[in-house]
């Protein structure tokens, strides 16, 4: 089958190598297609725009991957909101009904539970104009794939970390890290099972669900974190104090459902995955 990457940038391009080992046919659509792998067939696009290229008639599965220009709403609201209904357009003006249409959402629009847990069936309530705008786009996936024989998929991703992704490492190695005094949970997911989530929501031959959280096997104490790898770096633990307002707030989120699928985590936590993190990239302490 051919599938249709709208968005390939480091997620979506992940992705489309593990649909094209696979052997499907993958068509990333990106505005510098020059930069993609030869097994993925790059095609100029902006999904800002409505001009959008031809949709190959036998896609059956499309990944709307996208990220923002800036931090502002205006820029998210042209990233996810009118690209979901750019894309939607184009399939619709080429008279394309994939099987299925995936959306990378984020845990944002869950806002703040005060350290409890949250799961699919958990009221969003976003406390920001990023979790607030990730939802509207959830919610026209649903309402424009809505009788049409397509199913639409929200896949909300946790903090995503990995190869180029090591933010939490560059603060332990500068000694910027601050352990926060209270206990502040996190949820994150390595890049390559976040990947790996999208291939396998996309082409499982069971019926997917509207929405799945994608995170790995374990809620983490941000302090927890940052001290795991103070010590894999051989550096002593970060200080104790203010360290600012949580990033996605302060919650435990559950994957139970996208277990339950049959999908497995190689990096079931923060542990294996940061360890290939560092080993990786040859991470060595100042």
């Amino acid at each position: 089958m051919t599938v249709l990457m709208a968005g390939c940038g480091d997620l979506g391009t992940e992705a489309g190598l593990g649909f094209a080992a696979l052997g499907h046919r993958v068509v990333g659509w990106r505005r510098t297609p020059g930069k993609l792998p030869a097994a993925i067939q790059g095609a100029a696009a902006d999904l800002g725009s409505p001009e959008l290229p031809l949709v190959p008639a036998d896609t059956a599965a499309v990944v709307i991957a996208v990220a923002a220009d800036s931090p502002t709403e205006e820029a998210y609201r042209a990233a996810y909101v009118r690209g979901v209904a750019n894309v939607l357009d184009a399939l619709e003006r080429d008279g394309v009904r994939p099987d299925r249409v995936l959306f990378v959402s984020s845990t944002a629009i869950y806002g703040d539970a005060g350290g409890g847990w949250v799961d699919e069936s958990t009221h969003p309530e976003p406390a920001g104009f990023s979790g607030r705008v990730l939802l509207e786009a959830e919610e026209l996936l649903q309402a424009r794939l809505r009788g049409t024989g397509t199913a639409g998929i929200s896949l909300r991703l946790g903090g995503i970390y990995g190869p180029g992704r090591t933010r939490l490492i560059d603060q332990v190695r500068t000694g910027s890290a601050v352990i926060p005094e209270d206990v502040r949970y996190t949820n994150r997911i390595h890049r390559d099972d976040a990947a790996a989530a999208i291939v396998h929501l996309a082409t499982m031959d069971t019926a997917p669900s509207p929405a799945y959280v994608g995170v790995d096997n374990e809620s983490a104490d941000l302090g927890t974190v940052l001290r795991f790898l103070a010590a894999e770096l051989g550096l002593s633990a970060p200080p104790a104090g203010d360290a600012g307002p949580a990033r996605g707030g302060n919650k435990r989120c559950r994957n139970d459902l996208l277990r339950s699928t049959g999908f497995t985590f190689t990096f079931p936590t923060f542990r294996e995955g940061y360890r290939d993190v560092i080993a990786g990239n040859g991470i060595r302490h100042p």
